[in-house]
């Protein structure tokens, strides 16, 4: 069995290695980001994972852009905006210097379009429907003017968060359910790059828009190539092969961090990891679906799950150190927002007082120590965590422990794929991530109850089905609301409703932790450009700014980019990573599995 194995793992190897390679040109720098993130659609209105939200950053112009030093509003497509005095009617001045990639002058009657589809096809408002909920009317009186009437005053006027497509290219589609964006290369934008060549978990090539407004990028190419597994993707930033590698664990962090012309950078992050419970699957209409287990309908035994957890020890052993102990909803980098429960709301890590409120729930310890409900059924769940994320595995068995001391029973539900039984509300519980932009209102929203779907059949914009009226209302009001600190205040019990519910145990804010070489970047933008990240900003800043070292690029350093290797390869992917899999390399994909 061992000579055959190794055999097998020789073939494997020469046939990848028989496999025509295509470089990149001579002379052309190629910056090359790995990823571990599947593309849920290159579509902007149905992605919602934080992979396709960022390429679509890259080909697509918002109306306003996050300045990259503090996250305020600037000019994007639009480069000045007015409202009137009741903050109903917003107009908007489209720049003249854009063009889309075919040619065509970008026009104001594209963002009308965009939103008005939105508005009238709840298929085309899956991924950011709740920005136009509110709209009344959009309107173009002209190519340089957009008029957007409100049904209410709505505070994200100015963090619409919605890429504009081109009219004549986007007005043939029928199904903006099954439309996914990627038959058809290049895809018509007009933002710094111009997505040119997609393969399914294999890569995404983007070249230069060299019309381009605010100017053109450095690089000659920008491909973002797919790696199942992190220690592969790390080993290929050793060798050369890929420039940048984003999601590094506390290990691969301090090993690179002693590596020759590789630089680490470790941020403060922008997103929250959390244990989701499942509320009950529910649509709009009412019906009801999914195999959530029951008890979790019981605020107690929530309650008692969440003073069953140890945050601490999970930041300190399993993070060490790379993370922030989790709290309210919004991570501490954007301070405005940021919410910590006081000492008499503080749900904190006390076995004995979730052993007493599961009792009081009526699941109390039997003869073997199992908790068992009236009916003598034990008291077990299922958590649904990411196969290749070694930190849902690791907080996992943490878990496992630290429930197994109170008679819980808990089965790791891993897997390649989370979306398929998250959407149909096959689970108990679920690690869940999301990054969160500076207006927090989008990941607010995916809270409420517009955003559960309309029917058992439909995908709406939900996270995990919470719909708890006195959020809604909360939302509501923090929607309307101006004044930037009242409607700080407003977010802030927002998530000390979220907080006192149950439905969400913040776990920790996780450190950007990324790395890349020196050697092929000379220069990149951080956001915050002062001790900030590099992937999955808000906005286009990282890649459109970052600048070639000099002999950079596959035609001066003689390593072809992995991209490039892919491209000639085919299917000599798949065999890598059974290579991968037969020698034991760990597995592990981005914790933004969600945005």
């Amino acid at each position: 069995m061992r000579h055959t194995l190794a055999f097998g793992v020789a073939v494997l190897v020469a046939a990848l290695s028989a496999q025509p390679v295509r470089a990149a040109d001579d002379g052309e720098r190629v910056l090359s980001v790995a990823v571990s993130q599947s593309v849920d659609s290159l579509s902007p209105f149905l992605a919602q994972r934080l992979v396709a939200i960022t390429v679509h950053r890259l080909i697509y112009e918002n109306l306003t852009n996050y300045d990259v030093r503090d996250g305020r509003a600037i000019p994007g497509l639009a480069t000045a905006w007015t409202s009137s005095p009741s903050k109903l009617i917003w107009t908007y001045t489209i720049r003249s210097n854009s063009r889309w990639s075919d040619g065509e002058p970008v026009t104001a009657e594209d963002a009308a379009w965009t939103f008005n589809t939105m508005m009238s096809d709840p298929r085309a408002a899956t991924a950011n429907g709740s920005f136009t909920a509110n709209f009344r009317k959009v309107t173009a009186p002209d190519p340089r003017t957009l008029v957007i009437e409100l049904k209410k005053p709505q505070a994200t006027m100015l963090a619409l968060d919605v890429p504009i497509v081109p009219k004549h290219q986007w007005e043939k589609v029928r199904n903006f359910s099954s439309f996914n964006n990627d038959q058809k290369f290049p895809i018509v934008g007009n933002g710094p790059f111009i997505l040119t060549d997609f393969q399914v978990d294999r890569f995404i090539r983007l070249r230069p828009n060299k019309d381009f407004w605010r100017g053109a990028p450095h690089f000659d190419e920008l491909v973002l190539t797919y790696y199942k597994d992190g220690d592969a993707a790390v080993a290929a930033l050793r060798k050369g092969e890929v420039s940048f590698v984003p999601g590094l664990t506390p290990a691969q962090a301090s090993a690179l961090s002693r590596t020759e012309r590789i630089k680490v950078n470790d941020a403060p992050g922008r997103r929250f990891l959390a244990l989701a419970t499942n509320p009950g699957a529910r649509s709009q209409d009412g019906q009801r679906f999914g195999s959530g287990h029951r008890a979790l309908l019981d605020p107690g035994v929530r309650k008692a799950l969440f003073h069953a957890t140890d945050r601490r020890t999970i930041v300190e052993k399993v993070f060490r150190g790379h993370a922030v102990e989790g709290a309210g909803y919004i991570p501490p980098r954007f301070t405005p927002y940021f919410w910590k429960p006081p000492a008499g709301q503080r749900i904190g890590y006390e076995p004995g007082k979730a052993a007493e409120l599961l009792d009081q729930a009526g699941y109390r310890r039997k003869g073997n120590g199992k908790r068992r409900d009236k009916n003598g059924r034990p008291l077990e769940f299922r958590v649904l965590c990411h196969a290749t994320d070694p930190n849902d595995k690791a907080i996992g068995r943490y878990l496992q422990e630290w429930w197994g001391r109170l008679g819980i029973g808990l089965q790791l539900d891993c897997r390649d794929n989370v979306s398929d039984p998250w959407l149909s509300g096959d689970y108990d519980l679920a690690f869940d991530g999301w990054s969160v932009s500076p207006d927090p209102d989008f990941v607010l929203s995916i809270h409420t109850c517009a955003a559960l779907p309309a029917t058992a059949r439909d995908t709406g914009s939900t996270d995990n089905f919470i719909c708890d009226r006195r959020f809604d209302e909360l939302y509501a009001k923090q929607s309307v609301e101006y004044d930037a600190p009242q409607r700080a205040e407003l977010v802030k019990k927002m998530q000390s409703r979220l907080y006192d519910t149950g439905y969400l145990n913040i776990l920790a804010y996780p450190n950007a932790v990324e790395a890349y070489r020196t050697d092929q970047i000379a220069s990149i933008t951080t956001m915050p450009e002062s001790g900030g990240n590099i992937w999955g900003q808000d906005g286009y800043w990282s890649w459109w700014s970052a600048k070639p070292a000099a002999g950079a690029g596959a035609g001066a350093s003689g390593q072809p980019s992995a991209a490039a290797v892919l491209s000639g390869m085919g299917t000599a992917l798949a065999g890598a990573a059974l290579v991968a899999a037969v020698i034991g390399w760990r597995r592990r994909a981005t914790a933004d599995d969600r945005e």
